[in-house]
């Protein structure tokens, strides 16, 4: 279970920074989401990314979520467009941490949605990221259960500042450990790990690499092309028993 959900926020993420240009407070994004962190979860294979169609209630709450999957929709909706409106990416970011788990949008993981639907506007803007790693839970329950009993935000806007200056506290630690990463090959990650992948499983030549370059170069954009090539071949002279595993080749592929 905790492998599952561990590779499900992988990819969360993952969708999160890779599509900062299409995602947003959108129903592309915010019904995506969930679809990957209730991936292999859930017994209902259609259940991911799909509106609640049901009543539920809250545990330790007399809060009663909507029940009729028009009004669901319709509420969901009218939340898109409001935070779609706001401007303050950490208001933004708030808004949505306190509507969708209060709608109870999904069979599941609503507050897993909230919490990482909260770094959409950071991400657009490069702004330092939010991670509720190390907030007490019972203090992050005790801000829903309030938002549930009685519309009051206080707590959970407490809990949510504290996680985000503590968020970027560490996240400054760490850029400063590991320095500033290259845009150009952080753009073409998956593009230079596919091509050195099949370079490598196929044990090429020289000249193989290049015909292949040729061909596969089409997918650069013009201006890249030659960075791109010089890239792969840069990648192929720092290979080493320590660094092969990146590029999803086996030892055996390696050693060949």
């Amino acid at each position: 279970m905790d492998a599952q959900m561990i590779l499900n926020h992988k990819d969360a993420i993952e969708f999160i920074v890779q599509s900062a240009d299409t995602i947003g407070f959108n129903r592309y994004t915010i019904l995506s989401l969930p679809t990957f962190l209730s991936n292999n979860l859930l017994p209902d294979l259609a259940a991911p990314g799909r509106l609640r169609t049901f009543a539920v209630g809250i545990g330790n709450s007399v809060y009663m979520p909507l029940a009729m999957p028009q009004q669901i929709e319709e509420m969901f909706d009218l939340m898109l467009a409001k935070a779609s409106e706001i401007n303050d990416p950490f208001k933004q970011a708030f808004f949505v941490m306190v509507h969708l788990p209060y709608l109870q949008t999904f069979d599941d993981v609503d507050k897993r949605v909230s919490r990482l639907a909260a770094n959409i506007p950071f991400n657009k803007l490069n702004l330092s990221p939010i991670t509720f790693a190390d907030v007490p839970k019972d203090l992050y329950i005790k801000g829903l259960l309030a938002l549930y009993g009685s519309n009051d935000v206080t707590l959970l806007k407490e809990v949510f500042i504290w996680a985000y200056e503590r968020s970027a506290g560490k996240y400054a630690a760490v850029r400063q450990s590991l320095g500033e990463p290259d845009p150009f090959r952080l753009k073409y990650r998956e593009e230079l790990k596919a091509v050195l992948s099949e370079i490598i499983s196929n044990t090429m030549t020289q000249y193989e690499v290049t015909d292949l370059l040729e061909n596969k170069i089409d997918i650069i954009p013009n201006a890249d092309r030659f960075r791109f090539a010089n890239e792969v071949r840069a990648e192929l002279k720092a290979l080493h028993e320590g660094n092969f595993a990146r590029y999803r080749v086996t030892p055996s592929e390696f050693q060949r």
